[in-house]
């Protein structure tokens, strides 16, 4: 099995997900003890947290770019970045290194397309609900993105950054996230993308009134894939 580097820290929450998820699965196509063989590069999320409230998205680039070469050099076959959101900058980290980045939008993207769906549901951070990047990377695979309307963005955005990026899961938020998605439902999504690691940690799909696609796992199986496979 190759190496798989995880760019982490954003927050650690999802990076405990991550490597949790990654070993479970190289455990049930293996058996045994086996694990996945992992690089886990932290960074510290407060500042990539400022330079996201900054607009510092080209800081923020160098840096994690610069967290790629350091997992290829300690030995990474490839590498995932353990968060959504960050993906904004992912042409970035990708063109700095020079073994596969394993693109978690075209992960999610290709389930998607692969169960005959259309149009999904997001919910993320603000960022990644607002902005280009994720959209535009789902299109290229034949995939409409829609969003909760105002108020219900910001109350999924903060409720990632209060409560989940700080380990902490409130009923009365699952409730909310609940409505927000038959809300979803009700203009035309076939089924919604958690588009945030920490979600998981406080939505699964006994919790949806609509199919859900859980980036996270899916990007861990596409890296398992890979990692077994190439």
């Amino acid at each position: 099995m190759r190496t798989i580097g995880l760019i982490g820290g954003m927050s650690w929450e999802s990076s405990a997900e991550y490597y949790r998820l990654l070993n479970e699965e190289a455990r049930r196509r293996l058996g045994g003890h086996h694990c996945a063989r992992s690089v886990l590069l932290t960074v510290d999320f407060a500042e990539i947290e400022a330079m996201q409230r900054g607009g510092e998205w080209e800081r923020a680039g160098l840096l994690l770019a610069e967290s790629a070469r350091s997992l290829q050099r300690a030995g990474a076959d490839m590498v995932l970045l353990c968060t959504n959101t960050m993906h904004q900058v992912a042409d970035r980290i990708e063109a700095a290194i020079d073994v596969p980045f394993v693109h978690l939008v075209d992960a999610t993207a290709r389930r998607v397309a692969a169960a005959g769906l259309t149009t999904v549901g997001l919910l993320a951070t603000r960022f990644t609900m607002e902005m280009d990047f994720y959209r535009s990377r789902m299109r290229r695979h034949g995939v409409e993105i829609v969003v909760p309307d105002e108020p219900d963005r910001t109350l999924v955005h903060d409720v990632i950054y209060q409560e989940l990026t700080r380990n902490r899961i409130e009923s009365s938020s699952r409730e909310e996230y609940r409505r927000v998605i038959a809300g979803l439902a009700e203009r035309g999504a076939q089924a919604v993308i958690l588009g945030c690691t920490e979600i998981t940690l406080l939505i699964g799909p006994e919790h949806s009134p609509l199919p859900v696609f859980d980036s996270t796992r899916i990007h861990v199986e596409t890296a398992v894939d890979l990692a077994m496979h190439g």
